[in-house]
């Protein structure tokens, strides 16, 4: 069955996913950080994953304040 869901909830579902997002790239980061070192394996793999929330980022930021972000 389909949830209908106001452009309020929406917004605040968008607005989780970026937050969740966003401590993501931090965790993925840090652990990116951490491995260089030891593990370039698992810190490419991490690498790769930090480019991917910073690229969900930009996009839950285009559609949560459109035309913010033209310059970055």
């Amino acid at each position: 069955m389909t949830e209908v869901v106001d452009s309020d909830e929406l917004l605040r579902r968008m607005q989780r996913a970026r937050c969740c997002a966003e401590q993501e790239e931090h965790r993925w980061r840090a652990r990116r950080d951490r491995l260089g070192p030891t593990d370039p394996d698992g810190a490419r793999e991490a690498a790769v994953r930090v480019l991917s929330y910073e690229t969900v980022l930009r996009v839950l930021d285009e559609i949560l304040t459109p035309g913010r972000h033209d310059g970055e």
